[in-house]
């Protein structure tokens, strides 16, 4: 029996390592929990499902259990990639739902990802369901709730094959990673009209491939080169529970999501010209002059998908996108972060040209570093941030964005520095139009830093 970690409750989600912070107690426990918080805000039902990690089952049963001893009905989609839960919260007479993944973590990883009552919850919304384990743990209800199971699996399909249209035949390759996207992607895009490769779309939770993130240019190497052996034209590769989507052109070129972004806000903003087009500080600088060239407004938010997606709801944006690969589309859709409909969408835009890699690699673009990670000490990352933000002196006039860390805009780049929600971690990402300049923005973060912290060991 693990015993009930605060550690588990993470900024947007919670998670845990099975057989260590997470087992069938907890699941039960955490079910009972929020099937309370779910009834305390009339609702009667709530939707599950869960990936395809070998602890899955155990878990979601446990889950089941807990939300029916809290007088709730359980919904059980079984096994679905995490936005299908999103959508059964939209179609299915019930607002709440919980989905069981693990996402891009290691195979000995899971964890929850949960709707209360139509709103992503996080924050203080997930520390609450901790106090409330402590406070509740007998409050048993006197009718328990009822189970059912539910195929949504052709309503889902059939929700995007109807709405969304590719204006020509195209051959793509995907590649799922083994994670729960693989049951799902070919059917959907050849329910398109697309021929497809699919590769790793056996779901599998050791990931004998490769890891299911495809944030990471070395898990995309096998669809660059089923690009170079195959006459498909583009690729698409989804993370582990199919709510990120990562594209690779013809020639091997990653187009990181920001760039995605572009394509996505010049489409909707057909539809909706003047409204908002929401993203993370993550993304590059190139994304804002494209939106206002589009008809747009840009607004920079916070990096975190349950943060997005509350802000989204807040401004009325028809967009919102991370750069680390979540998309929210409300127009002509629910909201919702869905690697496979902003896969579909894409398809859509690019089967409109002859050449679509050539679409993709004239987007604008500069240097720019993947994501780069200080390791600290537990809690030592939010200490450090905000000596930088108090301290850190910058040389010019450039602009500093502090909404989430310190974003330093310069004539000819970015450098961005911000704590991980989720580890103690300081994110770093730098970005400039040639190299020398890229190297001179690090070095001024590097100055900062080590100011803040002397016995920093910066990851570049």
């Amino acid at each position: 029996m693990v015993s009930l970690s605060k550690s588990i409750f993470k900024a947007y989600d919670i998670r845990g390592i099975i057989g260590k912070t997470l087992d069938a107690g907890v699941a039960k426990q955490i079910g009972h929990a929020f099937g309370l918080a779910a009834a305390a805000k009339g609702e009667r039902s709530v939707v599950i499902g869960r990936d395809g990690r070998l602890s899955g089952p155990e878990l979601t049963a446990a889950l089941a259990q807990g939300l029916q001893s809290a007088g709730v009905d359980v919904i059980d989609l079984g096994v679905v990639a995490t936005p299908m839960v999103y959508f059964g919260t939209n179609v299915l007479n019930a607002n709440s739902g919980i989905m069981v993944t693990g996402s891009h973590n290691p195979p000995d990883y899971n964890g929850f990802k949960m709707v209360l009552a139509g709103e992503a919850i996080h924050g203080e919304a997930i520390t609450g369901l901790y106090e409330s384990i402590l406070a509740n743990a007998g409050k048993v209800a006197a009718v328990p709730g009822a189970y059912s199971t539910y195929d949504i699996r052709a309503e889902y399909l059939a929700r995007i094959i109807g709405d969304v249209k590719i204006a020509r035949p195209i051959k793509i390759a995907v590649d799922c990673g083994n994670g729960v996207a693989g049951a799902f992607a070919g059917d959907l895009y050849r329910g398109m009209g697309c021929e497809v490769v699919e590769l790793f779309c056996e779901v599998d939770g050791t990931f004998p491939n490769h890891h299911p993130d495809p944030a990471h240019p070395e898990n995309l190497q096998d669809l660059i080169r089923a690009l170079q052996e195959t006459d498909a034209e583009i690729g698409l590769a989804f993370d582990g529970d199919g709510d990120r989507l990562g594209i690779v052109t013809k020639d091997g070129q990653i187009i990181y999501p920001d760039r995605q972004m572009m394509l996505f806000a010049q489409d909707v903003l057909t539809r909706h010209p003047g409204e908002q087009i929401l993203y993370d500080v993550k993304c590059t600088r190139h994304l804002a002059p494209f939106i206002e060239k589009s008809g747009g407004v840009p607004l920079m938010y916070k990096t975190g998908h349950s943060l997005v997606k509350a802000k989204l709801k807040e401004t009325g944006a028809p967009l919102g996108g991370e750069m680390s690969g979540h998309i929210f589309f409300k127009d002509r859709w629910y909201g919702f972060d869905d690697g496979l409909y902003s896969g579909a969408r894409m398809l859509e835009i690019l089967t409109r040209e002859a050449d679509p890699s050539a679409l993709l690699n004239s987007l604008p673009q500069s240097d720019s570093t993947p994501e780069l990670h200080l390791h600290l000490k537990e809690g030592e990352n939010f200490i450090v941030m905000d000596k930088l933000r108090s301290d850190a002196k910058f040389p010019g006039n450039e602009r500093i964005i502090t909404i989430d860390g310190l974003r330093v805009e310069y004539a000819d780049g970015f450098g961005l520095a911000r704590s991980s929600n989720t580890t103690p971690v300081i994110v770093m990402r730098f970005e400039a139009e040639t190299p020398e300049a890229l190297a001179r923005i690090q070095g001024e973060f590097k100055r900062v830093i080590l100011a803040a912290k002397p016995d920093a060991e910066l990851p570049y």
